[in-house]
């Protein structure tokens, strides 16, 4: 019998970037003033380290607590290697009498991530093995906190950049005002022309009446979807919207577990699920969630977060699952989660793809003196 790798300890370093105004994006929740990450290590009785990274949830110190206090407590000495274990212990103590607790699915899928790490640096694989995929390129959009609320034309310049880079598909900030919205979708697929693949993300922007209007417009100039028009929530709006045309709405990173994605997929009004990572409950519920949507034919998506800890643990999952969408590529300017706490988390190939890293784990090194040197900032991410 293999004898249990025993976990030691958990810790979780919250931790924020300002951001200057030239790297400022405005969207619809807000403009950005900072970057906030939630950064977890899992350390084995035997030395294993492993990272995972937990949405910040815009509360990134409340978060870190969290994980700090209570779910240490819960996981401290049991089996790193029972990553199940490990999940329904916290489910089932900090979820299943509580409600789908927001923050506790948050908290809980940095450690399952981290969990993650240290199985495949253990056993010398890369996640993607671990999962059972293999080394398949990922077609990637650009996307992140890019894109926004500018003038057409300087959005356009900033799509032609991204396409000298080797992107071939986009997604666009939509939710200022239907107007202003459908001018710069305009802008660009006039430019670019309909090889261009067009997304559009409203970040719970819109009204009904906005989409009334937009819907039509969009299929007209050949857009994929539209992505949070509303907040999750708001499931009698989005039902509504669903009837306005045919263009397919997608949701999903503000979903956590299984179980609210059953419910998602047994609505049928959302066609494009976009789960995250680090907000779900981890690799190890994203991959329940996939296979869930498998059986009904649906694609998956996944939001990335803040850090490249994410990232290179979204390309593995999407090697390894058989209904494997867009990599987001996070495309922000200055994203030192993204450039410098961590090795290069992906590069982008001549065919506009990703590829899982070829290391054990997830296959990115931290730089733990980066966390020491960018402690956490109190106050909002958007003004």
């Amino acid at each position: 019998m293999t004898k249990p790798i025993k976990i030691k300890d958990v810790k979780a370093y919250p931790s924020s970037c300002p951001l200057s105004a030239d790297s400022a994006v405005t969207l619809g929740i807000g403009r950005t003033v900072k970057r906030d990450a939630v950064i977890i290590k899992v350390v084995t009785e035997d030395g294993l380290i492993g990272f995972g990274e937990s949405h910040h949830g815009r509360c990134p110190g409340a978060v870190a607590h969290l994980v700090n206090t209570t779910l240490r407590q819960l996981v401290v000495e049991m089996d790193a290697f029972d990553v199940v274990g490990v999940w329904n212990r916290i489910y089932r103590m900090q979820l299943s009498s509580h409600g789908m607790g927001t923050a506790a699915a948050i908290a809980m899928s940095g450690i399952d991530m981290a969990l993650w790490d240290i199985r495949g640096k253990a056993v010398g694989w890369p996640l993607y093995r671990l999962f059972g995929g293999s080394a398949r390129p990922i077609a990637a959009y650009a996307g992140g906190v890019s894109l926004g609320y500018q003038e057409p034309a300087m959005l356009v310049d900033e799509v032609s950049t991204l396409l000298e880079a080797g992107y071939r598909a986009v997604k666009l900030r939509v939710g200022d005002s239907a107007v202003r919205d459908l001018e710069r979708v305009a802008a660009v697929r006039k430019t670019f022309g309909a090889d261009l693949t067009i997304l559009v993300d409203a970040n719970t922007g819109y009204t009904i009446e906005d989409v009334r209007h937009v819907i039509p417009e969009f299929e007209s100039y050949g857009v994929g979807w539209l992505e949070e028009p509303f907040p999750d929530h708001d499931r009698r709006s989005y039902a509504l919207a669903a009837t306005f045309g045919t263009l397919p709405l997608a949701a999903g990173e503000n979903r956590y577990t299984r179980f609210e994605f059953s419910n998602l997929i047994e609505e049928g009004i959302i066609q494009i699920l976009q789960p995250d990572l680090s907000k779900t409950g981890g690799p190890t519920e994203a991959m329940r969630i996939a296979a869930m949507a498998s059986a009904h034919k649906l694609p998956i998506h996944p939001h990335t977060s803040i850090t490249g800890l994410n990232m290179a643990a979204t390309i593995h999952f999407l090697a390894a699952i058989d209904n494997r969408g867009y990599f987001e590529a996070d495309v922000s300017k200055n994203n030192l989660f993204r450039d410098e706490l961590v090795s290069e988390p992906y590069a982008l190939d001549a065919e506009g793809c990703v590829h899982p890293i070829n290391k054990p784990g997830i296959g990115v090194e931290v730089d733990e003196e980066f966390l020491a040197k960018h402690p956490v900032i109190e106050g909002p991410a958007y003004v």
